[in-house]
């Protein structure tokens, strides 16, 4: 069994079977600051690694179970999520708020102390005034976890996320927005960011960042800083 060292970093990622929380949990694994991977997944990884402890959980609605799972860590990042259009309105609304919620109120009794990567997107609105039911509940989720009482919250507002590895598109606008992509990012650099990149950007924030408080990486600010910590990647 891998012990991790003191000055290394336990963290847990939420939805490791998705697209950026897969590559999340590829990036802790690989990173030497890190000596423990706790995987929250509903379905079954199918990779074993020293550093890897995964825990099934299906219901997300209720997360007491996972209490003593979510004991001890330092970082987590939260990356579970729908597609709009994929689930009806009530349906997305509790996946993107009432999951986050619940998972945030464990985790604040079992470690006080984590810092928490949330993955929004673009055009949150905390205030509710969207029209945009995505937007109204990604916000929602932000204030809740600006007020869950963690010392430290990032909230990570990507715009496109470009897939990287070939997939089933989910929908017309995401195939077209796939085929379009190379031009895309040249027009409007700051409207698309790689999946592994911004994987990259939450787990890096999450395990090394000591600022407190909660902050906001809209798409450019998630770019300048994957520049920063991965020179080569343009």
């Amino acid at each position: 069994m891998n012990v991790p060292m003191a000055s290394q970093k336990r963290i847990v990622i939420v939805g490791a079977t998705g697209m950026v929380g897969g590559y999340a949990l590829r990036y802790a694994l690989e990173d030497a600051a890190v000596g423990r991977v706790t995987a929250i997944v509903r379905r079954q990884l199918g990779i074993s690694h020293p550093k890897l402890r995964e825990v099934l959980h299906r219901d997300f609605a209720d997360c007491s179970s996972l209490s003593p799972a979510l004991s001890g860590q330092d970082a987590i990042a939260f990356c579970l999520g729908v597609y709009t259009g994929a689930v009806s309105d009530t349906e997305l609304r509790k996946i993107t708020v009432d999951y986050t919620i619940e998972f945030a109120r464990v985790l604040r009794g079992s470690s006080p102390n984590a810092a928490f990567s949330f993955l929004s997107g673009s055009g949150a609105d905390p205030t509710g005034r969207s029209r945009m039911a995505f937007a109204r509940y990604k916000g929602e989720a932000e204030n809740a976890l600006l007020a869950a009482g963690f010392p430290s919250v990032n909230l990570f507002r990507p715009a496109y996320i470009y897939p990287v590895e070939p997939r089933e598109e989910p929908n017309f606008t995401y195939r077209l927005l796939r085929v379009v992509y190379p031009a895309f990012r040249l027009l409007f650099p700051n409207q698309v960011i790689r999946a592994d990149d911004l994987a990259r950007a939450m787990v890096d924030v999450a395990v090394r960042e000591t600022e407190r408080g909660g902050r906001v990486f809209e798409n450019r600010d998630i770019r300048a800083m994957v520049k920063r910590i991965h020179p080569s990647t343009g």
